[in-house]
């Protein structure tokens, strides 16, 4: 029961926060080209991360989104029926960055082995080191 309020939550917090971002949040730092993408909401409902893909540059517009969080916070608490609001943490989603790495990784080793190269754990072992190739 209480997962299915949780995924209940979650979809209703990415619809609001929404919202709220779009038409109430007046910060000219915070993209235009911003979407929710996840809300994960603890159990307790003491905690909310709010995952945001922007295109472009968003290190300015996650800065500022964390700096009307609890704008947004009480925004929230107005619009819907809930004892508590959850306090939010907004995080950049990195999730499409690395799918188009792994995409990649993916796509070097079909090349290497249509070339007829061994291919080895060299590749993976620097993506779980942290060590990726920047462009």
């Amino acid at each position: 029961m209480a997962v299915r309020r949780n995924n209940r939550l979650t979809g209703e917090f990415k619809k609001l926060i929404s919202d709220i971002i779009r038409r109430d949040v007046k910060d000219p730092r915070i993209s235009e080209m911003l979407s929710i993408t996840d809300v994960v909401i603890t159990e307790d409902l003491k905690t909310a991360k709010v995952y945001v893909s922007i295109y472009g540059e968003g290190d300015s517009s996650i800065e500022a989104l964390n700096r009307a969080k609890g704008f947004i916070r009480k925004e929230l608490s107005r619009k819907m029926r809930i004892r508590t609001v959850p306090e939010l943490f907004f995080e950049k989603d990195i999730s499409i960055e690395r799918g188009v790495y792994i995409n990649k990784l993916i796509n070097e080793v079909i090349s290497k082995e249509n070339q007829g190269v061994n291919v080895d754990d060299e590749s993976l072992d620097e993506y779980e080191n942290g060590s990726e190739d920047e462009e």
